[in-house]
Parts: structure tokens; C-alpha cells; sequence
């Protein structure tokens, strides 16, 4: 099983589709949101296109999600539920926020992630204990 996000680049965040697929055949779809490409700088930027290894991870502070392995020069990046990565209100210091759909949230003029909780747990139910994330 992988994982596949493929991203857009926007001057304020990031808004990738993820994709988890058995072989050649998608098992589910969400959407993703992240903050903006600021050249991998901490608690600013999106991690780097790449492949990673991902495991799950109890978090002190974000509860059940997923761990983000060997990022460049990053510690801590996660898949966690969150719904805002820019404007007054953000969510994520460079973790990505998984959900079901965009929508403006909070009448900020900023993209957000929706149904965030329900979509973390329907990937914490589906996905493996380890597996290959491909961030295109």
C-alpha cells in the first residue's frame, strides 16, 4: 500500500489530493492542505517533494496521527487533524492537514481542509502501521 500526494502551490498554502492505492487501484481520495513552499523553513514551509517512510504515532499533542520520517532538516512533521494553514487561524507548523473537501471555513478568504477529524480517522482505520508516502 502507498500513498500518493500530488500538490498545488499557492502564494498562501498548499493543496495536494491524496490517494491510497493498492497496487494500480485507488482505495480512497481526500483532500490535503499544507502551509506554503517557503524552501523547507521550519514552522513555515511544506516539507519537500520526495518519498517518505510514515509510521503511526501517538502524539502528546495531536493524539493518534501519522510520524513523517526522515524529512530534510525537519523534525516532528505529521499527518494530524487540522482544518486552517493560513490566515489569523493556522493549524500546522509544517505537518499536513488531511480533510474531505475545501471550503473557506472561517470567511478569511483562505482555503481550508473540512471534515477534517472524520477523514484522519477514516486513514487511521484504512492505512497500515508503516507504509511509502510519495509527495509529488
Amino acid at each position: 500500500m502507498k500513498v500518493i500526494i500530488s500538490r498545488t502551490y499557492n502564494k498562501d498554502e498548499t493543496l495536494g489530493t491524496m490517494m491510497v492505492m493498492e497496487g494500480e487501484r485507488p482505495l480512497y481520495k481526500c483532500k490535503t492542505i499544507e502551509l506554503p513552499d517557503n524552501g523547507n523553513q521550519h514552522n513555515t514551509s511544506c516539507i519537500p517533494e520526495g518519498i517518505y517512510e510514515v509510521v503511526k504515532f501517538n502524539s502528546e499533542k495531536r493524539g493518534e496521527c501519522f510520524l513523517i520520517k526522515d524529512v530534510p532538516d525537519r523534525t516532528g512533521i505529521l499527518i494530524h487533524i487540522g482544518n486552517f494553514a493560513a490566515g489569523n487561524k493556522v493549524d500546522t507548523l509544517g505537518c499536513i492537514l488531511p480533510g474531505a473537501y475545501f471550503v473557506d471555513l472561517n470567511d478569511d478568504c483562505n482555503i481550508d481542509v473540512a471534515i477534517s477529524t472524520k477523514t484522519m480517522n477514516e486513514l487511521l482505520v484504512l492505512l497500515p502501521e508503516k507504509f511509502k508516502l510519495y509527495i509529488l
